[in-house]
């Protein structure tokens, strides 16, 4: 069953992107719901480079690991606003990070997508055990698909620099036969929140960041 769902993520088909009331939910509810669908990224010239998620963190209200825990503020005011939109951020003064804002507008909530399982790349004649790594963490993932702060605020619709597609109708299916697949646990990286289950990854991809 595991490798059936590694499959769906190698071997994926074209789906419905997701609307953005879609992410009008808690974070824990749609970081695992994540799990599978695909993140497209458009680049100015109107090419594209997909990845399956396969692992996720949410961040919501209340958990003192948020960004926005405290008050609004420049940086994270985007996760005020309505659901759907893009939040990135700069950690290390190196790295970037992509999250999607979750909740209807005013309850600051966001998903961190940890990994993605790249259908494309700029270099696929590298050995599949390098390129399953490309992106596998949330630096990573950004370095590849070019994120930056550019991208923050974005809308996730078709037509822009990010959205979303659905599940494939046999990851869902496998998933709902197999719910074991996808592993929940703590989040990675924190000095607060460390206790909060809320980290999701499909067991068994070599793309996630850390089994």
């Amino acid at each position: 069953m595991i490798e059936r769902l590694r499959a769906e993520t190698t071997h994926p088909v074209s789906t419905p992107a997701i609307a953005q009331d879609w992410f009008a939910r808690p974070a824990t509810l749609v970081a695992p719901a994540l799990i599978g669908c695909c993140l497209v990224r458009q680049f100015e010239d109107g090419t594209t480079q997909r990845g399956i998620i396969v692992e996720t963190e949410a961040y919501e209200p209340g958990d003192p690991a948020c960004h926005a825990y405290r008050k609004k503020t420049p940086r994270n005011a985007v996760m005020f606003g309505a659901p759907g939109y893009s939040y990135v951020y700069l950690i290390y003064g190196m790295y970037h990070c992509v999250n999607i804002v979750t909740e209807p507008a005013g309850i600051p909530s966001a998903v961190l997508l940890r990994a993605l399982d790249l259908q494309e790349t700029a270099s696929p004649d590298l050995p599949p055990k390098v390129r399953q790594k490309l992106a596998a963490g949330p630096g990573k993932l950004c370095r590849q698909l070019k994120i930056d702060r550019t991208l923050n605020a974005v809308p996730l619709i078709p037509g822009q620099a990010l959205w979303v597609e659905s599940r494939t109708a046999d990851f869902e299916a496998a998933i709902a036969t197999n719910p074991a697949a996808l592993v929940q646990t703590t989040r990675i990286g924190l000095s607060q929140g460390v206790d909060l289950p809320w980290r999701w990854y499909l067991k068994g991809s070599p793309a996630i960041s850390k089994p």
